[in-house]
């Protein structure tokens, strides 16, 4: 896990704990309840990224027509 992931789940997790009266022993709990949502929030946010279409990705341009005479 990278450290701003783990320091996002650490800010989220304390929150948790702080919300519920700074409770002894469940710190666990708060952990991996704050991991679950920064997971689903990154989920949402690659979902919502567009991609780009097979026009767009392709390097090369197509050659042009030439007309029959």
């Amino acid at each position: 896990m990278n450290t701003g992931k783990q320091k996002r789940i650490e800010q989220r997790a304390y929150l948790f704990w702080e919300a519920e009266g700074q409770p002894h022993g469940r710190h666990e709990e708060h952990w991996h309840r704050a991991a679950r949502q920064i997971e689903a929030e990154e989920e949402l946010h690659s979902a919502a990224k567009p991609k780009k279409k097979a026009s767009e990705r392709a390097t090369a341009k197509p050659a042009s027509k030439k007309s029959k005479k």
